[in-house]
């Protein structure tokens, strides 16, 4: 995981969400999923070429809390929370061009 990337968790979710400034993707995402692991360096790159969006990771083993609350139910699922609140919800892996074109109006 990229160093622009932050870790949250159920003890961290909402105050992060909260506190943001700038729209928030949030990855919900498992060691043991495939199409996770070939998002995350497009998650990456994204993260490090846009400061205008924050980019976060769940990992729904450890904090299923969260996955609960979202009713996320296939992974990768992510979700873009603008001003706290969830704007935009996208399930599955997408190249990076798709994904940009997605999340674009946040950039």
């Amino acid at each position: 995981m990229g160093a622009d990337i932050q870790q949250l968790s159920d003890s961290t979710f909402d105050e992060v969400i909260g506190a943001s400034e700038t729209p928030v993707l949030v990855d919900f995402w498992a060691e043991w999923c495939g199409p996770c692991k070939m998002i995350a360096p497009i998650l990456d790159e994204i993260a490090a070429e846009n400061e205008s969006i924050t980019i976060a990771k769940v990992n729904v083993d450890e904090s299923p809390e969260i996955a609960r609350r979202f009713e996320v139910l296939s992974i990768p699922t992510l979700i873009v929370f603008n001003n706290g609140e969830p704007a935009k919800r996208l399930v599955g892996a997408k190249p990076k061009g798709a994904l940009l074109e997605e999340i674009g109006e946040f950039l």
